[in-house]
């Protein structure tokens, strides 16, 4: 399990601003990696830097402009050069900016009106970085500066599919660099992280961001700069368990590391499933179940069917034409209604198949009323949602994930929360991050129930029979992931504007405090029942032999 990083600080602009402290950012950056962690590779770009070798001998240079960092994405990852298990750390330290939905990175002569000619989209590097082979790759950016001459300074907000995002502050806000210190405020609580020892260490990715989402703000009130809110997206969630210290691992960063594979195993997702079990090795080789689980989701590899392959018709003699048998795709399956207190979920599942999306939306906050014996008080309390049947609410999630193709659902709820950086901990950053996201909020303000537009003006909301299947896509799709169900989240706040709630929490939080206590039970109710899955799996193979 190796680390490699490609390190990027500029101070010195052409057509920009200077920065003061982003070279110095960077230079600590590396020799941290260097000195400290023991990285085998380290690639520099700073105003100073010196040159490289590059793959075929040549000297690079590493001044950070757009030809020489083009070069370098190009010639240094056109080959596979790391292997699964391996890490890849991208740093970079000055302007960024967003442009019609994508984020770029700006070279030290970027352009502010030839953006696309003169800056490096992210898209771009994340392709190029996963081409090394590394099946990790985790982006530390700091490139929202107050400085900038661009109107959008939000940089990191876009995902990027498979990989680690840690940007500096949240979408609607700045980083600030600290003279004092000589850094950014990102860049020193960062370092300042990832050297805690002991049982604080931040050796996970979930531990170094909770650190520095309460360090960064930490340090700006310190040096009275503006609320600065650490921003990032973990693609995929279980990432969140990634293990950037091996060193400073404990054991149950491993037990975590090895339960995510075993649900990712349970998932059918057993290459992700092999790659994890390869690091809790790494970590740990003396458990006999961890070579268990290896070995185990190794012979479900070995068993899997081999794709078609093409098969050729001759047409004439000079000539063949080819011909893939495609599957047909699997139609979804059957979703048993279960239900732990005797809930009948059959109108729900009517509902769904129909598209009554307002209705059933309704009808999920009548049935978890039911589930949790408030229907008479008509709306449930945190101790409610925390001691919510499992069964349950897998049953509701199901079915919604299923009859909306993937759309809606606790579960897409809870993932796109987590996405944001949301933990069990509530923070008030994140869940708005999280209702601008899926549009519960609009113009800053949360919406009620009543306020919804889509409820309360759009008539076809529900899909009249009349539409064509053309109208019914276009009105879905204007519909964001993640949106439904809302209603179950807008009645906490309905009952608390009209004050006839009487709950422990703060009232003006219960709300949100009820929506991260709903995605921390999603979470929990899925640990237990794959756990128990892949129990009952193991037990039925210890039976056969």
């Amino acid at each position: 399990m190796a680390n490699h990083g490609l390190i990027i600080g500029i101070n010195q602009y052409q057509r920009l601003k200077p920065l003061k402290c982003a070279k110095q950012d960077a230079v600590e950056m590396a020799r941290y990696c260097r000195d400290e962690i023991n990285f085998e590779e380290v690639f520099l770009f700073t105003d100073e830097s010196d040159p490289i070798t590059a793959p075929n001998g040549s000297q690079q240079e590493t001044k950070p402009t757009y030809t020489n960092l083009m070069a370098f994405l190009h010639d240094f990852f056109e080959s596979q050069r790391l292997e699964t298990g391996d890490n890849f750390w991208f740093f970079f330290s000055g302007h960024g900016l967003r442009h019609q939905g994508q984020d770029y990175l700006v070279p030290s002569e970027g352009h502010p009106t030839l953006i696309e000619q003169t800056t490096i989209s992210l898209n771009y590097v994340t392709q190029r970085l996963r081409r090394c082979g590394a099946d990790n790759i985790i982006l530390f950016l700091d490139a929202c500066r107050n400085e900038n001459d661009f109107s959008n300074k939000s940089v990191g907000w876009q995902t990027q599919q498979g990989v680690i995002t840690i940007a500096s502050c949240s979408p609607t806000e700045e980083s600030y660099e600290i003279p004092e210190l000589q850094q950014g405020s990102f860049t020193y609580s960062l370092l300042e992280a990832l050297r805690i020892q002991g049982e604080n260490n931040c050796a996970t990715v979930e531990r170094l961001c909770n650190r520095l989402r309460e360090r960064i703000p930490e340090i700006n009130r310190q040096h009275n700069k503006p609320p600065q809110t650490l921003h990032s997206i973990v693609e995929p969630h279980y990432k969140n368990h990634l293990i950037l210290l091996p060193k400073q691992a404990k054991t149950p960063d491993i037990e975590l590391l090895r339960v995510e594979a075993l649900e990712l195993e349970v998932e059918g997702k057993l290459e992700e499933a092999r790659q994890l079990m390869r690091r809790v090795l790494a970590l740990d080789t003396t458990r006999p179940k961890y070579w268990q689980h290896y070995d185990r989701i190794n012979r479900k590899l070995a068993q899997q069917p081999v794709p078609p392959s093409p098969k050729t018709e001759p047409t004439n003699r000079e000539s063949a034409k080819t011909i893939t048998e495609t599957p047909k795709p699997a139609s979804p399956p059957e979703i048993e209604l279960k239900s732990a207190k005797g809930i009948d979920y059959r109108n729900l599942e009517d509902l769904l198949k129909r598209k009554q999306w307002k209705e059933a939306d309704e009808e999920t906050a009548n049935v978890m009323r039911q589930a949790a014996n408030r229907t008479e008080d008509g709306w449930l309390r945190e101790e409610d949602i925390d001691n919510f049947p499992c069964e349950d609410l897998r049953t509701i999630d199901q079915l919604w994930v299923k009859y909306s193709g993937g759309r809606f659902g606790f579960s897409v709820q809870a993932k796109i929360y987590r996405d944001l950086g949301g933990t069990r901990e509530y923070n008030d950053e994140v869940w708005k991050a999280f209702g601008d996201r899926v549009e519960w909020r609009e113009n800053n303000k949360w919406l009620s129930y009543i306020d919804n537009i889509r409820y309360r003006q759009d008539p076809l909301y529900n899909f009249s029979p009349l539409l064509t299947p053309m109208k019914k896509k276009m009105i879905e799709r204007e519909i964001p992931q993640g949106y439904l169900p809302f209603f179950v989240a807008s009645s906490w706040r309905e009952i608390i504007n009209e004050q006839i709630a009487i709950s422990p929490c703060n009232p003006l939080f219960l709300p949100n405090k009820m929506g991260v206590c709903l995605f921390s039970r999603v979470e929990t109710c899925k640990y237990n029942m794959k756990v128990r899955d892949v129990i009952s799996e193991c037990v039925g193979w210890v039976r056969e032999a």
